[in-house]
This record gives C-alpha cells, structure tokens and sequence, in this order.
C-alpha cells in the first residue's frame, strides 16, 4: 500500500469518525429536547410537527376509531374504516374525479385541504350481515328501530368526532373528523394538535 492510499484510508476512517460523532451528539440533543417536551415547540424559530403513527393518524383519532368499531359491535354493527390517513397525491386525485378523471365528484378538497391530509380524519361504512360494505344509510341490521348509520354518527359525536354529514355546503355522510380546533389553514401553517390530550 502506498502513501496516498495510506493517507485516504486514513481520510475515510476521519469522515466516519467525524460522521459518527455528530450523529450521536444530534442524537443526544434530540433526547433532551423530547426530555424537555421542546419538539413539536418551536425550535430554531420553526414549528417541527410532531410525528404521527406509522398509519399516519393522529393517535387520540387511531385510539377513538378503534373504540368506535368495539362500541358499535357491542351494538350489532360492523363498522369498517374505508379511509384514514390520505397522502396530499391521493387526495388531489379524488379532487380530480370528477373533474379531469372520471368518475363522480367526491370531494371539495384538494391536496392539503383535507382534515384526511392531516391524519384527523376518518371515513366509514358499514358491514352488512351477508359480509357486503354499504353506505345505506337507512338499514336497521341490528333491529333496533334506528338506522344504523346513525347509531355509529351519534356514538363518534359523543366521542367528540365531527361528522360530514351535518355541513350544510357539501354534506360527507361517511366523514368523521376530529380538528381539535385547528383549521385547515392553522394545519397548512405547520400547528399540529398535541399527540397527547
């Protein structure tokens, strides 16, 4: 081995030393902030949102829909989470249906317009007993007088869900959302609602 491989070899062993000491000194320094309760805070003069669960949904709206399908079941209705989290692509091609793709109107929102955007949403149907999804919202499966529908509507507004069906410019009977009174602008600014209540 010559003296220039020699002295690149030692470069490369400096880099990685160098590279392994500022990792482990932002490491340190990313502990403290999460000791302190600083991230999701301002930090260098940025709001750095917090971040969500691998399912991308906020995780009092993960914990609320979970007990919403134990709550319904207890009732004799199957409730199936047909939407949750929606990439900002995902939701511009459902803006698009309708529009420039085909298929019918679905939704008002673009991408980052949707409380789906920001993992506080969720959309619903319902499990019919013969195993279909429908979106009925006049079936009484579990014999009890009332629509179903409605039976799950009133158990996530008791739970402090917000529900689509009762806005009055494009009602969205399947939304459920909770904004923890953010807007879709105070979201589109970076402000995320606590991971904790």
């Amino acid at each position: 081995m010559n003296s220039s491989q020699r002295q690149g070899k030692q470069r490369t062993k400096k880099s990685l030393r160098n590279w392994l000491i500022a990792t482990l000194i932002l490491s340190l320094v990313y502990l403290w902030l999460q000791q302190k309760g600083d991230l999701g805070e301002k930090w260098l003069g940025e709001t750095i949102p917090e971040p969500l669960p691998i399912s991308g949904l906020h995780p009092v709206v993960a914990e609320n829909e979970g007990v919403l399908i134990r709550m319904a079941a207890r009732r004799g209705i199957e409730v199936v989470i047909t939407h949750g989290f929606r990439s900002i692509e995902e939701q511009n091609a459902l803006f698009a249906q309708g529009r420039s793709a085909s298929g019918s109107i679905v939704t008002n929102a673009r991408g980052g317009e949707s409380y789906h955007n920001y993992g506080l949403a969720i959309d619903f149907a319902l499990r019919t007993p013969d195993g279909d999804i429908v979106w009925d919202m006049e079936r009484d499966d579990n014999g009890n007088g009332k629509a179903d529908w409605m039976e799950v509507v009133d158990l996530a507004k008791g739970m402090g869900f917000t529900w689509g069906g009762d806005w009055t410019d494009f009602p969205d009977y399947p939304h459920l959302q909770m904004d923890f009174g953010l807007s879709i602008r105070d979201l589109k600014r970076g402000k995320r609602p606590p991971l904790r209540p």
